[in-house]
C-alpha cells in the first residue's frame, strides 16, 4: 500500500508553488499556469515521456527530465525554458518531421495539427538534416478510417486510448528505434481486425495525420476529445 501524498514546496522558473507528492512537474506546472509543451501527453492516459518535447532542467540532474513523467518532491527546483530547452525541443521536432513523410499542405490535419503546432511554436522553419523519406504504408483497409504511417510520431496515443479507455487493446507497437511501427493486432490490416470496436477514439486523440475518418479531405480533419474529460472526471470521482 502506497503511502499517502503530502503537501510539499517547489520552485518552478523561480515561482514558489505547493504541490502534492503524487503530481508529476507537468501537473504541477498546469495547475500554476506555467506553459510545459508536449505531444504524446493527454489527461486522462497514462504518460509515457515518448516525445521528449516536454524535458525539462531540474537542480541536481544533469540531464533533461521530463516533465510529465517526473514526480515533484520537496526543494525541487525546475527551469521549463531556456536556451537549452528551446534547442532540444526544436531538435526533437526536426527529427520528427525528418523520420517521416509530412507533407503539411495535402494532410487531412493541416492548420488542425498538434506537430505542425509545436514547429511553429519552437520556431522550426527548416530541417538542418536530410529527410529518410521511408516507405511506409497507408492501411485504407477499414471501412470507416485510415491509417497513414508516413505520418505517425510513435506518440502512443492510440495504443493507450485503446487500452485503457476503450478496453479493446487493439493497438500495439511492432519493431525498436526508427524500426518502430503501430500495428492492429498482430500487424494484421486495420479492416481485418477481431477486436476493434471502431470507436474512432484513437482517431480523435491522434495529434497528427497519421488516423483519419475516410474522405476527409486536405486541412478538414478536425479531432474531439471531449470523452477524455468526461473519463478523467469520472475517474476522479472514483478516487
Amino acid at each position: 500500500m502506497s503511502a499517502p501524498a503530502r503537501v510539499i514546496t517547489l520552485h518552478i522558473d523561480d515561482r514558489e508553488v505547493g504541490a502534492h507528492t503524487d503530481q508529476t512537474i507537468l501537473d504541477v506546472a498546469r495547475e500554476n499556469g506555467i506553459f510545459i509543451p508536449t505531444l504524446c501527453h493527454l489527461k486522462g492516459l497514462t504518460p509515457i515521456g515518448a516525445c521528449r518535447i516536454c524535458l525539462v532542467e531540474v537542480a541536481g540532474f544533469n540531464k533533461l527530465l521530463p516533465a510529465c513523467a517526473t514526480k515533484v518532491t520537496d526543494g525541487m527546483r525546475v527551469v521549463t525554458h531556456s536556451e537549452r530547452l528551446d534547442r532540444y525541443r526544436r531538435r526533437v521536432v526536426e527529427f520528427l518531421f525528418a523520420s517521416g513523410n509530412h507533407v503539411c499542405s495535402v494532410c487531412v490535419s493541416n492548420n488542425n495539427c498538434e506537430l505542425q503546432s509545436m514547429a511553429q511554436l519552437t520556431g522550426m522553419t527548416h530541417l538542418t538534416m536530410p529527410y529518410r523519406y521511408p516507405r511506409l504504408r497507408v492501411d485504407a483497409s477499414h471501412e470507416r478510417f485510415v491509417q497513414d504511417d508516413n505520418r505517425c510520431i510513435l506518440c502512443q496515443r492510440c495504443v493507450r486510448v485503446c487500452d485503457e479507455i476503450e478496453g479493446a487493446h487493439t493497438w500495439d507497437v511492432m519493431g525498436r528505434g526508427i524500426e518502430a511501427r503501430v500495428i492492429t493486432d498482430l500487424n494484421e490490416p486495420w479492416g481485418e481486425s477481431s477486436t476493434c470496436t471502431s470507436c474512432g477514439k484513437c482517431v480523435h486523440v491522434c495529434p497528427t495525420g497519421a488516423l483519419s475518418i475516410k474522405g476527409t479531405a486536405a486541412a478538414e480533419m478536425k479531432k474531439k476529445t471531449h470523452f477524455l474529460a468526461q473519463y478523467w472526471t469520472l475517474k476522479e470521482d472514483r478516487s
